[in-house]
């Protein structure tokens, strides 16, 4: 008997292509820098890979100010680093869990924050190629902490272009104990919906 083939039976739909199955040794550069970096980041390979964690202090090159942890606290931002499956075309979501900016924040260009509560930390999508490392994405988020304490402590009024990666045009608030108490900030008491890297690949930052 001739075996005969349903016409109204669909094929079986091949599995989407994972960005680190795309670009194997971008992902492997990701480890490498990352680990190497900030070692007390954790990787997790679900969905798109993410990695979390809390990141140094003062990761920059420079000495650290006297009275930093005054205005700081003694660690550094405890972060989320969400992948997108169009990476690296794209720039990975980075949402800080510790502090989170409040509600009100979110929207605002000078508390360099996006309505979806991450961080924007390129002033321009032509900023980012795809071939900078993700660590220097790291680095400004690092530096947001600080910025953001400086913020809450009304030292300043809006965070700087460049970030204090490389920009030390506040470091002198951080060599002296802050005058003023901090306002609140809140800790991220639910994960944040990383579900928007269906829909949002090439969205534009909003601050």
């Amino acid at each position: 008997m001739t075996a005969t083939t349903d016409p109204h039976k669909s094929a079986a739909q091949p599995a989407p292509l994972t960005w680190w199955a795309a670009e194997p040794r971008r992902f492997e550069r990701d480890q490498r820098e990352i680990t190497v970096a900030f070692p007390d980041l954790v990787y997790d390979a679900e969905g798109a890979g993410s990695w979390h964690g809390i990141l140094p202090l003062w990761p920059f090159d420079r000495p650290q100010p006297t009275h930093l942890t005054d205005w700081t606290g003694t660690t550094g931002l405890h972060v989320l680093m969400v992948y997108r499956q169009a990476y690296p075309m794209v720039p990975p979501h980075i949402f800080p869990l510790d502090p989170v900016p409040e509600p009100t924040e979110w929207t605002q260009s000078r508390w360099h924050v996006n309505g979806d509560r991450t961080l924007c930390l390129l002033r321009a999508d032509s900023l980012w190629s795809g071939r900078e490392s993700v660590v220097d994405l790291l680095l400004k988020a690092a530096a947001w902490k600080v910025e953001y304490a400086l913020m809450k402590h009304g030292a300043i009024t809006q965070m700087s272009d460049r970030g204090i990666v490389e920009d030390d045009c506040f470091d002198h608030f951080l060599t002296h104990p802050s005058a003023k108490e901090p306002t609140h900030h809140s800790i991220l008491a639910t994960p944040p919906d990383t579900a928007r890297d269906r829909q949002d690949a090439v969205s534009e930052p909003s601050c």
